[in-house]
C-alpha cells in the first residue's frame, strides 16, 4: 500500500513547482513581450489572482512535507525541506512585498519605476521559482527511495 503521507505531500509539492515553474519560464518572459500598458495590466491581474491560488498550494505543502521530513528523517528530505524553507523565505521577503505594490498601482498610471520594480522581482522569483523545483525534486527522491 502507497504511503499517504509521501503522496499527498508529493502532490503538493509537484503542484507548487510547476505553477512557480510556468510563471517564472512561461508566463514572465511573456508579459515582457507585451506593450507597456498590457504588461501592467496583466501583472496586476495575475498578482490579484495568483496571491489567493499560490498561499493554498504553499501552506499544504510546507506542512506536509516537515512532516514527512520529519518521519523519513533522511538527508536527501531534509534538503528537500530546506530548499521549500527557503522558496517561503525569497517569498516573505521577496515576491509577496513587491506583489503588495503591484496590487495597488493604477495600471493606467504605473509608477515611473516599473520596470526597475519588475527586474527586481523577477531576479527574486529566478532564486524562489529554482527554490521550489529543487525541493520537489529532493523530496521525490527522498520519499520514494
Amino acid at each position: 500500500m502507497p504511503d499517504v503521507l509521501a503522496l499527498i505531500t508529493l502532490a503538493f509539492a509537484g503542484l507548487l513547482a510547476g505553477e512557480e515553474l510556468i510563471v517564472r519560464w512561461g508566463v514572465a518572459p511573456a508579459l515582457g513581450a507585451l506593450d507597456d500598458g498590457a504588461h501592467v495590466r496583466t501583472r496586476i491581474a495575475l498578482v490579484k489572482r495568483l496571491r489567493v491560488v499560490v498561499p493554498l498550494l504553499i501552506v499544504p505543502t510546507v506542512v506536509a512535507a516537515a512532516v514527512a521530513t520529519v518521519r523519513v528523517d533522511a538527508p536527501v528530505t531534509w534538503a528537500g525541506f530546506g530548499a521549500l524553507v527557503l522558496f517561503v523565505l525569497c517569498s516573505a521577503f521577496g515576491t509577496v512585498p513587491i506583489n503588495m505594490q503591484v496590487s495597488r498601482w493604477d495600471a493606467d498610471r504605473p509608477p515611473a519605476d516599473w520596470h526597475a520594480t519588475v527586474r527586481r522581482w523577477e531576479r527574486i522569483d529566478v532564486a524562489r521559482s529554482t527554490s521550489a523545483v529543487i525541493g520537489f525534486v529532493l523530496l521525490l527522491v527522498g520519499l520514494t527511495t
